[in-house]
């Protein structure tokens, strides 16, 4: 597979609150750079759910800093980070980097220190991974099922296999 290191994230859990800052902070993770639509709510959810406000207090309660980049638009990300109390970068057009870069420089954080949250291996995981972040995958809250989401799905299907394959192997292992 031609682009399986940059497709194939470093874990992949159930839903976002899978996500724990004690896990975090002993991998040393100080910043969160999350993408928002089906990873942390649905495209419907204009600002955070309860069960996401929960999830970021106990994060930022931990000293670990969430900052949203997305791919969507001013207007719906401003919203929704305005809620938060957390800053926010639009239109990033992950897998580019420039955006995510620019959030990174403005953070203080390092490729080291930082995570790249998300739900699309084509957009979220590519862009961590060319900036050597690490890289978490939750499946979309509510999937859209345009024919370009389904042609994207489609696409990151073996990148899946191969990373619960490789999963499965290093299990068997310990």
């Amino acid at each position: 597979m031609i682009f399986e290191k940059w497709l194939i994230p470093d874990k992949i859990f159930s839903s976002f609150t899978d996500v724990t800052p004690e896990m975090l902070r002993e991998l040393g993770i100080r910043y969160i750079f999350s993408d928002i639509d089906n990873t942390l709510a649905t495209y419907d959810d204009s600002v955070p759910p309860p069960e996401t406000e929960k999830w970021l207090g106990k994060v930022r309660d931990k000293g670990i800093s969430v900052i949203f980049v997305s791919n969507n638009d001013r207007g719906r990300v401003e919203k929704f980070a305005n809620a938060a109390g957390l800053p926010c970068y639009w239109k990033a057009a992950k897998p580019a980097t420039k955006v995510l870069r620019q959030a990174m420089s403005d953070a203080g954080a390092k490729p080291e220190n930082s995570l790249l949250f998300g739900d699309q291996l084509l957009t979220d995981a590519a862009a961590g991974r060319r900036l050597g972040m690490r890289v978490f995958i939750v499946p979309p809250i509510r999937d859209k099922r345009s024919v370009f989401f389904r042609f994207k799905r489609r696409i990151e299907k073996p990148y899946l296999k191969k990373y619960y394959k490789t999963k499965k192997e290093r299990k068997g292992d310990l």
